[in-house]
């Protein structure tokens, strides 16, 4: 009786620092992506310069990365030669830098609310280059869930009060350079062994985005900073927004192993949802009920992508433990014949 009292005790607090995690997850990113919009946007903040917010993010995250690597050593670096390094990570940054330049231009124009919905497109992009790049296989039952997805985030489209192009070519851009860095991450980096955790991710990928985003930032906003007479920098601002920046990096990174992934796709989910009730109720942005069905339609399209992958996983491990578990038993009449021809010898 006392041992099942512990267990279950033990169980519940798993439980409870699981979702302790998940809710420190959800938090910072909902806190980072606010904060982004309050600055950026010009009826708030008003301090339009997405290339150097995103700049001063990689500064700051690049300098805490090497701080905990090299002299805390939280971590070990990956090993890694120059040319592995050229070839798989620089085009990685590169996209990075893109697609974080892109999102983050994209608060100036469009609501959060409607942002979160355009996001909803991403699975749609990550299959479609991952078929094109033949990382993944086609299949006509996915591709028409992409589609009703797709469907949903037109209607949403259609539906949005304050809908501007250029918001949502920026958007579009963001998820489509966000998507096939997620699958050259497959092809170049995981595909070779080398796994980069969010710490050494940093290590080596924002100093690389901080070198990229410096060449627009020289054309596009450089000389606009240098004629406003009223750029202003408030360390505390820009620090503290830097700080969350590096938090949630830190806390995905706390987060690998602690939770499932099926627990983690739940948290976007719920971060999605509060995002637009905050958009709406604090931020005042008008969300309509076309908005809703819209991406209603396209969550229960992700829902439903969400699951097959994860069934898809579980399919994977369960054949990899039967095939080491035939390994074993192989190796094991392996060993029981052999014992027996030396008995008979």
């Amino acid at each position: 009786m006392g041992k099942g009292r512990a267990l279950s005790e033990g169980v519940i607090k798993k439980i409870l620092l699981s979702y302790t995690y998940v809710a420190i997850r959800i938090f910072l990113s909902f806190t980072v992506i606010v904060y982004n919009k309050y600055i950026l946007d010009k009826k708030l903040y008003n301090w339009p310069y997405p290339i150097t917010l995103t700049m001063i993010h990689m500064a700051f995250c690049s300098s805490l990365a090497i701080i905990l690597i090299k002299l805390f050593k939280i971590v070990d670096p990956v090993s890694m030669s120059r040319d592995t390094y050229l070839r798989s990570v620089v085009p990685i940054g590169a996209l990075y830098s893109l697609s974080l330049w892109l999102s983050n231009s994209a608060y100036i124009y469009l609501s959060v609310s409607f942002i979160q919905m355009l996001k909803a497109l991403m699975p749609v992009a990550v299959y479609s280059i991952g078929v094109l790049l033949k990382k993944e296989a086609f299949k006509s039952r996915t591709m028409t869930n992409m589609l009703s997805i797709s469907f949903g985030v037109a209607v949403a489209a259609y539906g949005e009060a304050k809908f501007d192009v250029w918001g949502v070519v920026l958007q579009l851009g963001a998820v489509a350079f966000e998507a096939t860095r997620l699958v050259l991450i497959q092809i170049l980096l995981t595909s070779k062994g080398i796994n980069l955790n969010p710490i050494t991710s940093l290590y080596y990928v924002a100093p690389c985005c901080f070198v990229f985003l410096s060449v627009p930032w020289i054309f596009v906003e450089l000389p606009v900073l240098r004629e406003a007479s009223s750029v202003r920098f408030d360390f505390v601002v820009f620090g503290t927004n830097s700080v969350c920046a590096f938090a949630l990096n830190l806390a995905v990174f706390l987060l690998v192993g602690k939770t499932s992934a099926l627990t983690m796709n739940v948290a976007g989910v719920v971060k999605d949802w509060l995002l637009i009730a905050f958009s709406w109720s604090v931020i005042k942005d008008t969300v309509t009920p076309l908005n809703l069905f819209g991406y209603g339609l396209a969550f229960l399209g992700v829902g439903y992508y969400n699951h097959c992958k994860l069934q898809a996983l579980k399919a994977k491990d369960a054949q990899k433990k039967v095939q080491a578990s035939d390994e074993e038993a192989g190796k094991l009449l392996d060993v029981r014949e052999s014992e027996r021809n030396e008995t008979k010898d």
